[in-house]
């Protein structure tokens, strides 16, 4: 990859309340950027903090530990720049200059103390780069040990920013007695009111706006909505106000010891996760929302998001989607011929656009979108090897982190680039057994026009100018091919594709090709 070994890896750490996380990078001179290696260790370092406001020495010496192996290993790597920015324990405890001095003494790293605003910004960031959302408004809601982040925005741009002194570890330090126990309604009761009354001013933001989603974030919500799905929830990723409603009081009512072995729960943060369920039940209470998307992004990401944002990189990348982002920068680390796969796309979304037009199928927007990104990635498994690299580019899709996509978009994707030569597929076969019987028939329709636009560009000469039908029976359909020079390969490769355009849209196809003067 060129231009990644002439870029640099860097390692984002997230000092928080409960836990550190570190992500490392490398990034290439175009920012695209692939993930080396991703590690979180809990190490409580706030705890007691909110009671007296001091970061204890176990703790400060089991953070110091965890950041100097981070250090160590993003090193291993080659990493060249660390950066670590510290939250809410480290930002109120009066002796956070002592944890500082430890850390650059032990590391060599500049530990940063970020304010609850700041933090809220790089959450925004992290999170809303990792979904597709458009111009829509979505709340973002972290749950961290000290302090829960909300923050308002669309895809480019947060609205609304704010942080509260509300947290799991924060709440259990201050109502929970008896931490081994189970815990009462009426300290229940007492933490829902403290919550509550801190979400005045966010309420007001809030509620005034038109909300179109949600997303939480932090390993309280991820955890819990991970006991959700032991328990039977019936969409994986989402947690539910009613069925939150009920975890409350079922893990409440039961002792340390016990609450550690429930299924989905992490046994190190059972002792937490009923202040932690508490705090985000009163949130989707207070600013209605019935529903919350769990995301595994967070604070981290932002960090990674906002150092990018710093950098020089192409025209116009920073304006993409994240959908459409995620797939360039794919296609760039896999070293595609770009300009190729861009012809590739011209010619396939044109042939969707025509047989559309000739009423050959009643596809929409939606998979429209995804031919195109499928057509862009269609040879990624160049990368590995060019025998059999249709098998690869689906391995390399189905597998990448390809943010703003749900899986059966990525699997979609993948399949319809798989086919784009070698078999053909069929509604039913186990390959497609993931899918719904719509979108297996979209695959195969999908992949036919892929199959059709990569045969127009097989010198990758650029030899074709245009494509469209024109007459329709009901027994075949006739392609005008535009083309310069002398497109030879090109027409003997589309007398391979009849059969296959015949199995997808049942009609034959009869090629006429129209030459234009060079």
């Amino acid at each position: 990859m060129a231009d990644m070994k002439r870029g640099k890896v860097v390692a984002f750490m997230d000092v928080g309340t409960n836990s550190v996380r570190l992500l490392v990078v490398r990034i290439g001179l175009d920012r695209s950027y692939a993930v080396l290696s991703e590690q979180k260790e809990m190490v409580r370092l706030g705890e007691r903090v909110f009671r007296d406001g001091l970061l204890r020495e176990e703790a400060m010496e089991r953070t110091v530990s965890v950041l100097k192996n981070f250090c160590d290993l993003s090193r291993t790597y080659g990493a060249t720049e660390l950066v670590a920015k510290a939250t809410s324990a480290t930002r109120e405890a009066s002796n956070r200059q002592e944890l500082i001095d430890r850390v650059r003494e032990a590391t060599g790293l500049e530990l940063q103390i970020i304010s609850g605003l700041e933090e809220a910004r790089l959450i925004y960031l992290g999170v809303s780069s990792g979904h597709h959302i458009g111009h829509r408004t979505a709340l973002f809601v972290d749950i961290g040990g000290g302090s829960t982040e909300l923050a308002l925005g669309d895809q480019d741009d947060h609205s609304y920013l704010e942080s509260m002194k509300v947290g799991a570890i924060r709440l259990t330090t201050m109502f929970v007695r008896r931490p081994e126990g189970p815990v009462p309604e009426e300290v229940l009761g007492k933490m829902r009111k403290y919550v509550k009354s801190s979400l005045v001013r966010a309420r007001k933001e809030v509620l005034q706006r038109k909300v179109s989603l949600a997303f939480g974030s932090s390993g309280t919500i991820v955890n819990l909505g991970e006991v959700l799905l032991r328990r039977g929830s019936h969409r994986p990723g989402v947690i539910r106000r009613s069925q939150l409603k009920r975890l409350i009081p079922y893990l409440a009512g039961m002792d340390l010891a016990t609450r550690r072995k429930v299924p989905g729960i992490n046994p190190e943060r059972a002792d937490i996760i009923v202040a932690g369920a508490v705090v985000l039940d009163t949130v989707m209470d207070e600013l209605r929302l019935s529903e919350i998307a769990v995301s595994p992004r967070g604070m981290r990401d932002g960090m990674l998001q906002d150092y990018l944002s710093g950098m020089e990189g192409p025209p116009g990348l920073r304006e993409l989607s994240v959908r459409e982002r995620s797939v360039i920068q794919l296609g760039r680390a896999c070293l595609i011929d770009e300009e190729h796969a861009r012809r590739v796309t011209i010619i396939a979304l044109d042939l969707f656009d025509s047989s559309e037009r000739k009423g050959l199928h009643v596809m929409g927007r939606k998979e429209r979108e995804l031919l195109r990104h499928a057509a862009f990635l269609h040879d990624v498994g160049d990368f590995i090897s060019f025998n059999d690299h249709h098998l690869h580019s689906h391995y390399m899709i189905s597998h990448a982190e390809l943010l703003g996509f749900s899986r059966r978009e990525v699997l979609l994707m993948a399949n319809v680039a798989m086919y784009h030569r070698k078999r053909m597929p069929k509604v039913g076969m186990a390959e497609l057994r993931e899918l719904d019987g719509k979108d297996q028939e979209a695959v195969v329709r999908l992949s036919t026009l892929l199959r059709m636009a990569e045969s127009l560009d097989r010198s990758h000469s650029n030899l074709v100018q245009g494509v469209r039908f024109s007459k329709v029976t009901k027994r075949s359909v006739r392609l005008i091919v535009t083309a310069s020079g002398d497109p030879q390969l090109e027409m003997w490769r589309m007398e391979e594709d009849r059969k296959a355009f015949k199995k997808a849209f049942g009609r034959e196809l009869v090629v006429v090709l129209d030459r234009v003067e060079e």
